[in-house]
């Protein structure tokens, strides 16, 4: 797929056009502007990340970034459409409409060429210290995520072995592990991300220092975990993303009444993998619909496991509090996940006389499809749901 690897050297290794498959046609249009217009200006421009990796895997990439040798300044008069954002490192956003292209002055931190070693035990760089495409490329997370699009002569830059790494389907932290997620915690999830939505293995050291060092995770700052944890959900992966999150610790860190009934259910034969599994279906059906799932449906569903241990009155309250003070969930997510958990008990009976407001909830919908996926895991009749929908439907057809 991505031709012949060349045996590395000091410098990059280079694919030309004829040895990759990226095309300019598959590139948002607004990224291209972006580029051709830097690189008129004199300064080097490369589309960079995840938008490279899933380009390079056939993928829509969800996000187009580019890396780039000019300064946020110099970005911003470039650019009329660029707003600055960010105190420790400052990053341009150049607005298309509702779209961003988000654009980033090339940065360097203790993870460069010949620095990894000597700066160990000082920890990562202030970010705003700019560097090179080389030194870029080695501060990023994993080799997969380390390459460059070059829009001057259509290459593919590697620095990292990221090449060698998407064609094996590995995902190899750039650097000594052990340092990279002492250095960013955070880093552990996004290996477990990367892994189950691209369906990668981790490496044997990366997945090593992931055993060693899970407990880290909770040193990390808790909204961008609370971040992360919800970006296991998407593209129908959360079923692998939890059992990866179980298996090397960091569930047990991070909601450890949820891991503990785990072990008390089955370990990796849990009712709450099944759950997930159906969630991913859903999730991808919604998807390809053009809709997106509630964080609040999908925190019920990992849950649902615990909230069936319960079985009291303010079970939904007292589990979803696991969730909310472990991560900060907003309110929102809390209170929604409260509301489907208890919707059970009420949808369980068919829509008799005086039961039937709840079809008016603004949460009905999301009611009725979370206890089609519990239903759906556990292979019970939907039936009864079935009478709830056709309700609905028929309130809808009145008013």
């Amino acid at each position: 797929m991505f031709g012949f690897l060349k045996k590395r050297s000091k410098g990059p290794v280079v694919y030309e056009r004829a040895k990759h498959c990226i095309s300019r046609k598959d590139i948002d249009p607004d990224a291209l502007k972006v580029l051709y217009r830097l690189n008129a200006l004199g300064y080097t421009a490369y589309l960079v990340g995840g938008g490279v990796r899933d380009l390079l895997l056939g993928r829509k990439p969800k996000d187009f970034d580019v890396g780039t040798s000019a300064t946020p300044n110099e970005v911003k008069r470039a650019f009329r459409n660029c707003f600055l954002i960010g105190r420790r490192f400052r990053l341009a956003h150049i607005r298309f409409g509702e779209k961003v292209i988000e654009t980033a002055t090339f940065r360097r931190n203790s993870q460069t060429v010949g620095e990894i070693i000597e700066h160990a035990a000082e920890g990562p760089f202030e970010d705003n210290t700019f560097g090179t495409p080389e030194t870029d490329a080695y501060r990023r997370d994993f080799t997969v995520n380390g390459l460059f699009y070059n829009i001057k002569d259509f290459s593919v830059i590697d620095w990292v072995g990221g090449m060698k790494d998407l064609e094996g389907k590995v995902i190899r932290s750039i650097g000594d592990p052990e340092i990279r997620f002492r250095e960013d915690p955070v880093r552990m999830m996004r290996a477990i991300k990367f892994s189950s939505r691209l369906g990668f293995r981790i490496e044997r050291k990366t997945a090593a220092a992931m055993k060693k060092l899970h407990a880290c995770i909770l040193t990390a700052a808790v909204p961008r975990v609370c971040e992360e944890v919800f970006r296991l959900f998407p593209y129908g992966c959360s079923e692998e993303a939890f059992r990866q999150m179980y298996a090397c610790g960091l569930l047990g860190d991070l909601l450890p009444d949820l891991a503990k009934f785990i072990d008390s259910d089955g370990g990796k034969k849990s009712s709450t993998f099944n759950y997930l599994r159906v969630l991913d279906e859903y999730e991808r059906m919604m998807s390809a619909k053009g809709f997106e799932v509630s964080n609040g449906l999908r925190a019920a569903v990992l849950l649902t496991g615990l909230f069936r241990r319960e079985r009291k009155d303010g079970a939904g309250r007292k589990v979803m509090q696991t969730l909310h003070g472990a991560l900060k969930t907003p309110k929102s997510v809390y209170f929604t996940g409260v509301l489907l958990m208890e919707s059970m008990k009420r949808l369980a009976q068919p829509p008799c006389r005086g039961k039937q407001r709840f079809v008016h909830n603004r949460d009905f919908l999301d009611a009725l499809d979370y206890n089609r996926i519990i239903l759906r895991a556990e292979g019970k009749s939907e039936k009864t749901l079935d009478e709830w929908a056709d309700l609905y439907e028929s309130k809808g057809t009145k008013e």
